[in-house]
């Protein structure tokens, strides 16, 4: 995997550094506080936000998901407490853009989200996270807490310890109800 040279990234949240990854075709990317290698020169566990992209709901604003929000929330969190955020190109669960609007219009007749992947031949979630460990290993992260409701992404990273699970949960309105059950009820999501 190659990567970027680290740059200063000033953004709404705060001042944040961002280094950018390029594997195959995918350009995935770390934002973190200026103070990063000094937390980890210290031994301490890295708060810790592993990100998959959602254009529909970080550029656009989308209510149909949470995605959003939780960047937003994580990069508040991450300047204020200090960490890294990793976003990952795994758009729609890693089944990409296009894919994911036809998801969408499978959900506008009544699907849910793992329905609508199912009827394009996909399984409830695509993604993987062996880019985010390559990351982490690459700044040298050892020990998280990571900003997650899902288990299956504690579960996927084995190169790290992860110390404790900071919950990082929106408030559910009346287009992403149905999605947040089916996370809840279906995908085992901690919310």
């Amino acid at each position: 995997m190659k990567s970027s040279k680290v740059a200063n990234l000033p953004s709404k949240f705060g001042l944040f550094k961002i280094k950018v990854y390029k594997s195959g075709q995918k350009e995935h990317c770390v934002v973190f506080r200026n103070d990063l290698d000094e937390l980890i020169s210290k031994g301490e566990a890295i708060n810790v936000r592993i990100h998959s992209e959602c254009l529909t709901g970080d550029a656009f604003g989308s209510m149909k998901c949470d995605c959003g929000e939780q960047l937003a929330s994580a990069l508040s969190y991450i300047n204020e407490h200090g960490g890294a955020l990793i976003y990952l190109r795994q758009e729609g669960r890693n089944i990409g853009l296009l894919n994911k609007i036809n998801a969408y219009n499978l959900q506008d007749s009544g699907l849910n989200t793992i329905e609508a992947n199912h009827q394009l031949g996909f399984e409830a979630d695509e993604r993987t996270y062996e880019a985010a460990e390559f990351i982490l290993a690459d700044l040298g992260i050892l020990r998280i807490n990571l900003l997650t409701n899902n288990p299956a992404k504690i579960s996927a990273l084995k190169s790290v310890q992860i110390e404790s699970r900071i919950p990082i949960k929106m408030p559910e309105n009346p287009y992403d109800k149905e999605y947040l059950r089916i996370k809840k009820e279906q995908m085992g999501h901690l919310l």
